[in-house]
């Protein structure tokens, strides 16, 4: 018992320290000012506790995301930081309505080229927020990002972005003179360098903002789009831990979670946040197992903020720039995009009508596009709605229909909680898009390391072609185990 308390601490020391950096960049990328530093580590603080406490993914890390740190910047720009907070507040009422109502149940259906176009519209609009400053110091996150990449390669056991923010702020504070008005010919290479300057030192207080009629019609509709995005953030990388640890969170909780978490940091005058995929992985993989990674934490942050002001006043923005632009680059879906061209065609453009779309129009206009266009090649290609599972006798199940977006979640959690033995045939399914080639690669990868003895038959050449194309090494291994036919046959 104690072993396992001590690994969850020190899982959650380790979250910490990577979300340091990056809660200190999506604060002040929302608010434009330095005092945003504070404002990014009291969202990962307190709706990142209490989202743990309350939540329905053990081990999820919450914090400010990338879909969160957009929209809330919009939000600030236009209505002021705080009505910020009280939009926030609203929006973890509405997370909160979402959860008892149980509309986390839905998330199931969003197909992935969705959500492949969708976190790299979040990718491309970061990036472009940050060129400003890559022109003004261009050297120094240029460096920054070289730092963080030949990091990862050779020291494992330090987050690369907290190795980046350190060397590169020391480095600065004495090559600062060096590095003014650098030009190769008449090309800038560094103008200056900016920093983020002293932030407030204090303890975190309630503060209950003043709610008029008229105000909270003003804030209505970005709150409810805080809370659509934030949800679905979260709920996605519930998924994704799924995959990791084998489990099945509790949707509907997980958004009570989330909801609890955002309208207690908008009352401390934090940032709004959402589950961070990055921070989750690595706690998992830390050890972390439970809400008590996850909530040390968001304690050690605590921790951290008393005094931190003399210390963040001497980190350069560019940093933090480099920090978010290599941020952004991890978010977008690459295997995705290097296998676009043996991807069905019709999730291919959704993809990127999904993309396009969170890029010039909306992030909650993109998503719903995005469904919209997938339901449409769906029909277009299959006449039947979705899949169903035939029970053949003893241990053997058939699979009929479309496996698309529409079924996938519904016939694999089924089989997930069938025999040790199973057998399972394809010859039935008509149809295959990538959401079903992915879950299916994923059952079968879940298959592997539960210990079921799999076997797939029967499969229709469309199904075997797309899977071959769609898998990594990896995948072709497991698929080369549990085919009836050889997957060499196949080809």
């Amino acid at each position: 018992m104690f072993q396992r308390i001590m690994r969850e601490i020190l899982a959650g020391l380790t979250v910490a320290i990577v979300a340091l950096p990056l809660a200190i960049a999506f604060g002040i990328t929302a608010t434009g000012t330095s005092e945003g530093a504070l404002v990014g580590l009291y969202g990962a603080i307190f709706a990142g506790f209490f989202a743990a406490l309350f939540g329905g993914t053990p081990g999820q890390v919450t914090g400010p995301t990338g879909p969160i740190t957009v929209v809330s910047t919009g939000v600030i720009a236009t209505h002021g930081l705080e009505a910020a907070f009280l939009a926030f507040i609203m929006a973890g009422g509405f997370q909160i309505l979402f959860g008892l109502c149980r509309l986390g149940s839905y998330i199931r259906y969003i197909p992935h080229p969705v959500v492949s176009g969708f976190m790299g519209g979040i990718a491309l609009i970061i990036i472009l927020g940050e060129l400003d400053q890559a022109q003004r110091s261009f050297l120094v996150v240029a460096g920054t990002i070289v730092l963080m990449l030949v990091s990862t390669r050779v020291i494992k056991s330090i987050p690369a972005s907290l190795i980046a923010l350190v060397v590169m702020t020391l480095t600065l504070r004495l090559a600062d003179p060096l590095l003014r008005d650098v030009r190769l010919g008449p090309v800038p290479l560094n103008d200056a360098i900016d920093y983020i300057g002293r932030i407030p030192e204090s303890i975190p207080s309630v503060n209950v903002p003043e709610l008029s009629g008229s105000q909270f019609l003003t804030l209505l509709l970005p709150a409810l789009s805080i809370a659509l995005l934030g949800s679905i953030d979260s709920l996605l990388t519930s998924v994704v831990m799924d995959n990791i640890t084998g489990r099945r969170h509790r949707s509907n909780k997980e958004l009570i979670g989330q909801g609890l978490g955002n309208a207690v940091s908008g009352l401390f005058g934090g940032l709004a946040s959402a589950g961070a995929t990055v921070r989750s992985v690595v706690n998992v993989r830390s050890g972390g197992r439970t809400a008590l990674s996850a909530a040390t934490h968001s304690a050690i942050l605590l921790a951290l903020v008393v005094g931190l002001g003399a210390v963040v006043q001497y980190i350069p923005l560019a940093v933090l720039s480099g920090i978010l632009m290599l941020t952004a680059f991890g978010m977008f879906d690459w295997e995705g995009l290097r296998k676009a061209h043996v991807s069905p065609r019709g999730d291919v453009a959704v993809m990127f009508a999904t993309m396009i779309v969170t890029v010039l129009v909306d992030l909650t206009v993109a998503v719903a596009v995005g469904v919209v266009l997938a339901l449409i090649v769906h029909f277009v290609k299959s006449r039947w709605r979705r899949a169903s599972i035939v029970h053949d006798g003893a241990d053997t199940y058939r699979i009929q229909g479309p496996l698309s977006f529409l079924s996938v979640d519904r016939v694999f959690s089924a089989l997930r909680d069938g025999p040790s033995n199973l057998s399972v045939s394809l010859q039935a399914v008509s149809y295959m898009d990538l959401s079903g080639a992915k879950a299916l690669l994923t059952f079968i990868e879940h298959a592997h390391k539960s210990g079921v003895e799999l076997h797939v038959k029967d499969l229709p050449p469309h199904v075997a072609n797309r899977l071959i194309a769609l898998a990594n090494e990896e995948d072709r291994a497991r698929l080369d185990t549990v085919l009836e036919d050889r997957l060499v046959e196949l080809r």
